[in-house]
């Protein structure tokens, strides 16, 4: 600094609050405060409601296995018809069941 320049003076933080014009958020009132409550807990409670729904959804969904004892010749049927039709084995056996429920009522 040379000596015609002078620094500027700090400013304090009271002398700062003065000057500057307050910016407050606007509280709201007890009513409102109230509603908006209400309304995020009613969203939150939707919001479990549908998760819970999606995971029964999902529940439901997931695969369910039976095991069955096959005989050889069966097996060997079941393996040779898959594979000239370009299937797997379980699309056969979930077919057969199905048609065999379908034809018994079920």
């Amino acid at each position: 600094m040379t000596a015609g320049e002078t620094a500027a003076a700090p400013v304090s933080e009271a002398h700062a609050t003065i000057e500057r014009p307050r910016r407050g958020l606007p509280n709201p009132s007890s009513e409102e405060r109230k509603s908006k409550a209400i309304e995020r807990a009613l969203a939150q409670e939707v919001g479990r409601y549908r998760l819970r729904d999606l995971k029964r959804a999902h529940t439901r969904e997931a695969k369910h296995y039976v095991n069955c004892p096959l005989d050889y010749d069966t097996k060997m049927r079941l393996q040779k018809a898959a594979f000239d039709n370009d299937i797997k084995m379980t699309v056969v056996i979930k077919a057969a069941i199905d048609q065999f429920l379908r034809d018994n009522g079920y």
